[in-house]
């Protein structure tokens, strides 16, 4: 059977020659079975399928590019699938792929800019947050110091001023110390000079009065 001139149809109900020539394709001998698995027509292309495994078997219709189909088997280069509608197919094998086609993960992959834009709003403003806590703290801690540090100045100034009072008083009670000193000195040198007066007198004094007393007897 020759190749006929292939032509894009839509996927309208096969007809009962096609669907014949399916089943005829599935009693070929050689013809491997195996369980149905998820695969889509390649973003691509816009492929023809036909009755049968071969390019000598007739254009039966169509799938669209992204196309979620079920593959039934395989045979040489072509793949037997099931489309949407139920119908059974076959298409080049090279035209189907494991992953979903972008018609399909684009809403996906929006979905998930979406989330991953949320989340990352989220995180933004927790960090704002944090952020604007930290600064509130760094703020009331270096409020805090430069109190401690005013604090600090007016001590530093009064403990100044008071070693400069006592400073002023040690002298002055030096000074009152030696003043004191010389007047004990002073007090100390008349008393001995009272006592070294009297000692000289008194002796003077008793024998003039001995003298007097012997005169009048």
């Amino acid at each position: 059977m020759s190749p006929t001139r292939h032509r894009r149809t839509t996927s309208a109900p096969f007809q009962p020659l096609a669907l014949a020539a399916c089943l005829l394709g599935g009693l070929l001998p050689g013809v491997s079975a195996q369980a149905e698995e998820a695969r889509w027509v390649s973003d691509s292309l816009n492929t023809y399928v036909r009755s049968g495994p071969t390019d000598g078997y007739r254009i039966v219709g169509s799938l669209t590019s992204g196309q979620k189909v079920q593959l039934l088997r395989t045979q040489g280069d072509y793949s037997q699938v099931r489309a949407e509608n139920g119908n059974a197919v076959w298409i080049p094998s090279r035209d189907l792929q494991e992953v979903p086609g972008q018609a399909e993960r684009l809403p996906q992959l929006e979905q998930r800019v979406a989330e991953l834009s949320a989340e990352l709003e989220g995180i933004d403003e927790t960090w704002k947050t944090r952020v604007q806590g930290m600064q509130e703290t760094l703020d009331a801690r270096k409020k805090l110091i430069a109190e401690l540090q005013t604090a600090r100045g007016a001590l530093d100034a009064e403990l100044t001023t008071t070693r400069a009072q006592l400073r002023e008083a040690q002298a002055q009670l030096g000074e009152e110390q030696q003043q004191v000193l010389m007047r004990y000195m002073v007090y100390g040198g008349g008393i001995a000079g009272a006592g070294l007066l009297l000692g000289l007198i008194l002796p003077t004094m008793l024998r003039v009065r001995r003298k007097r007393n012997d005169q009048w007897i």
